[in-house]
């Protein structure tokens, strides 16, 4: 019998990204269940949804929560194989479902997660990031890959991800974290014995561009909640260290290819930097403190009621 699969593409004022997302997805062979979920954007995003037949789910903005949104949609699908998309990840094709979670199907792993690929028309330092942390080679993860893949073991991304419904329900959930809620359930599944796929064949346009501020943004979340969850992934060493090794990868791409760009190399690094390191000491720091530099003003509204 084949396995039920369901996908849950979480969104926010993002009916535009809708007629590049959900055509492959709702004309993949697998005839998945589709369920949009809208944090109360009412741009349009909702009402596109429908007409393209998928299903809906509103949550309250002040009430949106990176990975307890995500737990919710997953007990609405309640399939055998449940995946998690946002809507600015574009399907290469309507094959690419089918590729993603051919690993779970044939039972080689309980999570999957594809390669992103920059969008059309993407910038270096857009491209850059899919380029060092999705190779073109499909592999297999386990903890006993630890040595060779040290804090990247622990590596996923809900941009376009596929998971065993049970071996989700096996460790509790998505978690109601600020985010990493996908690092943090593949943490809790390698520990339990589990298996982890990396699907080249899966591939997906999903890229940003921010400014510098966004990225101190980006990373002070980060920061502070690997800090918060951190004793998972100890056994992967430090973040810093693959840190380190995209610093140098980046500005040595730079220096070949656009040595007029190292200033800004060194700002966009620097932002970074800076704002992982100060989110990783602000565990204990008050709310307003954290709020003032998170990119997640939902996050903290709905702490603080």
């Amino acid at each position: 019998m084949k396995p039920s699969i369901g996908v849950a593409i979480i969104t926010h004022r993002s009916k535009n990204h809708l007629v590049h997302c959900l055509p492959p997805i709702i004309n993949s062979p697998l005839k998945p269940r589709v369920l949009v979920v809208n944090s109360s954007s009412n741009d349009g995003t909702v009402e596109e949804a429908k007409r393209q037949g998928a299903e809906t789910l509103i949550v309250a903005r002040d009430q949106f929560n990176h990975g307890a949104t995500r737990e919710l949609a997953r007990q609405t699908l309640n399939t055998d194989i449940v995946v998690m998309m946002t809507p600015d990840a574009y399907p290469k094709d309507h094959t690419t479902l089918g590729a993603l979670v051919k690993p779970i199907i044939e039972k080689k792993a309980t999570v999957a997660y594809g390669r992103q690929l920059p969008h059309k028309g993407a910038g270096l330092f857009e491209s850059f990031p899919r380029e060092f942390n999705y190779p073109e080679h499909s592999h297999l993860r386990s903890l006993n890959d630890i040595d060779k893949y040290g804090i990247y073991t622990f590596f996923c991304s809900d941009s376009f991800a596929a998971y065993s419904n049970d071996a989700i329900e096996s460790v509790g959930g998505f978690p109601a974290v600020l985010l990493g809620e996908d690092t943090f359930v593949v943490a809790k599944l390698l520990y339990k014995g589990h298996t982890i796929a990396y699907v080249a064949e899966a591939c997906v346009r999903h890229s940003h561009k921010y400014s510098l501020t966004q990225e101190f943004r980006r990373h002070f979340d980060t920061g502070l909640a690997r800090k918060e969850y951190g004793e998972l992934l100890q056994a992967g060493g430090k973040d810093e260290k693959r840190g380190s090794a995209f610093a140098r990868s980046l500005a040595s791409r730079v220096c070949r290819e656009k040595p007029h760009l190292l200033p800004y190399t060194f700002l966009h690094l620097t932002s970074k930097w800076l704002g992982y390191r100060l989110g990783s000491l602000s565990v204990n720091a008050p709310t307003m403190w954290k709020r003032s530099f998170s990119s997640q003003d939902f996050y903290w509204k709905r702490r603080a009621s």
